[in-house]
């Protein structure tokens, strides 16, 4: 029998960070509530990404663990400093994370999950009296990214976390290589060949990754280890009592590789034609092979220009018909264009899921998007 026992924090000063934002009109603003308005897939019944958390808590080694939904806004101090992401690391910057302001920030990841379910009083009582505990988390993070057929900046992870006492059993590899296991089976079925490398996580040592074979390929999905001695230090425990295994990955990439979708955009389509395919082991078929539309841009910004923040301009600008943006060129001349000044150049790949675009429409987004890179980030168009 499954029992899971599901805990959600809410945290006192998230509503008041939330009404902070929803008051802002400033264009990161705007972003950022839309996103989080955007639905979770992975607690959408109809969706694949669901099916995926579904089937690994259904197995039977992970039938007692917790269930833990983690604030969606979240710290800094929390989501860098106890997980020992360095100074420097490109997470902590703007280009890369959305900031409420500075201090907190969309969860980029659920690793955040150690720390709030640790801190519950319930799951504390259960440390002091030395009982073994797991748990998952699971649901939407925000991560600057790139465009393309693969990647959106709103995407979905599941982590899973273990504390046992070391009087009771020391993890070692062996017992890392039996929970990425069961997560492969439980996801791609009983008959899936799997194998093991090591790997380097910023959270785990040791750690291993696993490849799946999928037509004839392998392919990277999963990767779990053991928590540092001191993250675990960080989360208030003592490393010489307690041994651990955590995994954490995103859901997107084994739905993808699961049915062969050629875009991720799929996923979040309402298309019945789309959404009636969407169903783990079913091999995608293209409703229609709808053509892209290709257009140019060029231009001049200051160089403390952000790519990712022009990603998200063409996304809020074109959404849903953007399939790719990839950089052409990049260069500095100061004779030519000034000091301080860089040129960008990209090619935009505009492409519906849906149905043929017309050249006339995608003639005037892309002049929208012009005008509107010139707006945003005082570009001059070339």
């Amino acid at each position: 029998m499954v029992n899971h026992k599901e805990y959600d924090i809410k945290l006192p000063e998230e509503k008041e960070l939330l009404q902070k934002l929803e008051d802002r009109t400033d264009t990161e603003a705007t972003r950022m509530k839309h996103y989080l308005s955007m639905p979770d897939l992975s607690r959408t019944p109809s969706s694949p990404i669901h099916e995926i958390v579904e089937r690994i808590l259904a197995e039977p080694d992970f039938k007692n663990f917790d269930i833990i939904k983690s604030p969606e806004i979240v710290p800094t101090k929390i989501t860098f400093d106890i997980y020992n992401f360095s100074p420097e690391h490109p997470a902590r910057s703007h280009s890369d994370t959305y900031f409420i302001d500075e201090t907190n920030i969309l969860r980029p990841h659920t690793t955040v999950m150690w720390y709030y379910y640790l801190s519950q009083p319930e799951i504390k009582e259960r440390l002091a009296k030395k009982e073994t505990v797991g748990f998952f988390s699971f649901g939407k993070v925000y991560r600057k990214d790139e465009i393309d057929r693969n990647h959106m900046n709103v995407f979905h992870q599941i982590d899973g976390g273990f504390l046992i006492p070391k009087s009771k059993k020391v993890i070692g590899i062996e017992d890392l290589q039996n929970v990425l296991a069961d997560i492969a089976k439980a996801v791609f079925g009983p008959q899936i060949k799997y194998r093991f490398n090591k790997d380097t996580f910023p959270y785990t040592d040791p750690s291993l990754e696993m490849e799946v074979e999928i037509a004839g390929r392998w392919v990277e999905v999963l990767g779990c280890g053991i928590m540092t001695d001191t993250i675990i230090k960080n989360l208030g425990l003592d490393p010489n009592e307690w041994s651990n295994w955590a995994f954490g990955f995103g859901l997107e990439r084994l739905a993808i590789i699961s049915m062969d979708l050629p875009d991720i955009r799929l996923l979040w389509s309402t298309d019945e034609r789309v959404k009636k395919q969407l169903k783990l082991g079913n091999k995608f078929k293209d409703v229609s092979k709808y053509p892209p539309i290709i257009r140019d841009i060029s231009f001049i910004v200051k160089n403390d220009f952000v790519p990712n923040d022009y990603f998200d301009l063409v996304r809020e600008n074109a959404p849903e018909l953007v399939e790719q943006v990839e950089l052409l060129d990049k260069y500095e001349n100061a004779e030519k264009f000034g000091a301080g000044k860089i040129s960008y150049a990209y090619r935009i790949t505009y492409r519906s899921i849906e149905r043929t675009l017309l050249s006339s429409e995608i003639d005037e987004l892309h002049k929208k998007i012009e005008l509107a890179t010139e707006k945003a980030f005082g570009a001059q168009i070339r």
